[in-house]
């Protein structure tokens, strides 16, 4: 599913591309066994936030992006700098529990996997709209 969404990024050597290779790993986690949702949580965060970042690199004046791994700051700044014309407060709050999500991996695996998968709802179609942003 991920794959798909970011598919005009398959295999292109830039953040664009980085996103969708974790894409690529988030869909192969969702065919696993797995039922700890970390690692997923990991790979989504990574996903949005290169993704982000692809974005101000190459949709900003300034073609720059910050060192900031808060995807709600990523967000803001995006909306700020470019011509993205999205209302962001609805994404703001998942935003950060995927943000939180992905810290917490990486010390332990106690994750609330239903508020996780929450937040993935309500991002995905902010997904979306960031990919066909990107080929605008």
């Amino acid at each position: 599913m991920y794959t798909e969404k970011l598919k005009h990024f398959k295999n292109i050597e830039n953040l664009g591309g980085k996103a969708w290779e974790h894409g690529v790993a988030i869909d192969a986690v969702g065919k696993s066994e797995l039922t700890n949702c970390a690692i997923h949580c990991f790979h989504y965060k990574q996903m949005f936030e290169l993704l982000f970042k692809h974005l101000l690199e190459t949709k900003t004046e300034s073609g720059a992006f910050p060192r900031s791994h808060k995807l709600n700051a990523l967000l803001a700044l995006l909306i700020k700098e470019s011509d993205l014309k999205i209302d962001p407060n609805p994404y703001f709050e998942a935003l950060s529990t995927i943000t939180m999500c992905a810290e917490a991996y990486r010390y332990d695996y106690a994750l609330d996997c239903n508020t996780y998968r929450h937040s993935v709802g309500l991002l995905d179609p902010l997904l979306d709209q960031l990919a066909e942003f990107s080929k605008s």
